[in-house]
């Protein structure tokens, strides 16, 4: 049985917000919001109980989301990068984001001399990623590790949807040359 949460009707007119399937929404943004941490975080643990804590504080928040602010995807992505931001304050760690080993659904296991070249290639992927500038890594992030479009990114961010495609693709480009070496 699938429980649909309801704000109330005063709550709904007042932040112009429309029914919420809490349900519907976590099925559909756990996996982004938890591969968004993994990018973010070098453990696994970690992006579990970070992906929880976003996920509480939205449900705690649901009555201050505004439809005509932003789309509810974009609402909880801030959410998370807020998080991410708290987690690294709190750490004193700002400098290192690695990114995580992700398994891909349905894919066949590799043999043992493909998983070390898989692991090695992840490596040294992590060690170009933390050399990143801060703003880049938080692109790279947002863009392949949660899945959003450029369109969401700046809105999350501030950018213009140009220069966050601008960035991201110096980013990746510079990746790309440097991993050909």
């Amino acid at each position: 049985m699938t429980t649909v949460l309801r704000l109330t009707a005063a709550d709904a007119k007042r932040a112009g917000a429309e029914t919420v399937n809490w349900r519907e929404v976590f099925d559909a943004e756990l996996p982004r919001i938890m591969n968004y941490f993994r990018y973010r975080v070098d453990d696994d643990m970690l992006a579990e109980d970070l992906t929880a804590e976003t996920f509480e504080r939205a449900w705690r928040a649901r009555d201050t989301y505004r439809r005509d602010r932003a789309a509810f995807s974009t609402w909880l992505f801030t959410i998370a990068r807020h998080i991410a931001v708290d987690h690294y304050r709190r750490r004193s760690r700002s400098t290192e984001e690695p990114l995580d080993t992700l398994d891909e659904a349905g894919a066949a296991a590799p043999s043992p001399a493909e998983a070390a070249e898989q692991h090695d290639e992840i490596t040294r992927l992590r060690a170009l990623l933390a050399d990143l500038p801060a703003r880049e890594r938080e692109l790279v992030a947002l863009k392949y590790g949660a899945g959003l479009n450029n369109r969401e990114i700046a809105r999350m961010t501030s950018l213009s949807e140009s220069n966050v495609g601008t960035i991201l693709h110096r980013a990746v480009a510079q990746l790309r040359l440097i991993l050909a070496l």
